[in-house]
């Protein structure tokens, strides 16, 4: 890679984890529920990389994610592809809600696939800053127990979770009834 790419790749990756810490406190659009959904989806293999990461040396070997972990995020990792631009529009809003209009609009004329690693380093560094080794054994047993449902079960899940929790930095758009 040219180091001319190179250095736009890394500012922009730079900018993008700089501009979703602040979105978090300032974001004010809703985001779609079929997008939160794909995020979710799309999040499990990075989450679970973040995850072994922070907490391989506090995990039995015996364990869940030891011995099903690999399986437990195989069948979200085969669907990121397709859970990609849902994802994609979910970080885009959100760095566009932190008020840095200049960098959320440098990031959005970037082609989405340069931004996937991106956003992979952004959830993978969020994993690993808000895991504390004493709650490894918790999200293991979290993990086991969402493990059988699919993973459209569980990306919706999350997202009703976020809904109904009335969580507001981003709310989830409102879903019109039939």
């Amino acid at each position: 890679m040219g180091t001319k790419r190179h250095h736009k790749l890394s500012t922009a990756l730079v900018a993008a984890i700089a501009l979703c810490q602040a979105q978090v406190a300032q974001a004010q659009a809703c985001l779609a529920p079929d997008d939160v959904t794909d995020a979710g989806i799309y999040a499990i293999p990075v989450v679970a990389d973040g995850f072994r990461a922070s907490c391989a040396p506090h995990l039995a070997a015996d364990g869940f994610f030891a011995t099903r972990g690999a399986d437990f995020v195989a069948p979200y990792s085969a669907m990121q592809n397709e859970r990609w631009p849902g994802t994609l529009r979910v970080f885009l809003a959100l760095a566009a809600g932190g008020g840095a209009d200049e960098q959320a609009d440098a990031l959005g004329e970037l082609p989405g696939d340069a931004l996937r690693p991106i956003v992979d380093a952004f959830f993978a560094q969020k994993i690993g800053e808000e895991i504390k080794p004493q709650d490894c054994s918790k999200i293991e047993r979290a993990m086991e127990l969402l493990a059988p449902l699919p993973p459209e079960n569980l990306g919706g899940l999350l997202t009703f979770i976020l809904d109904v929790t009335d969580v507001k930095e981003p709310a989830i758009c409102e879903t019109e009834n039939p």
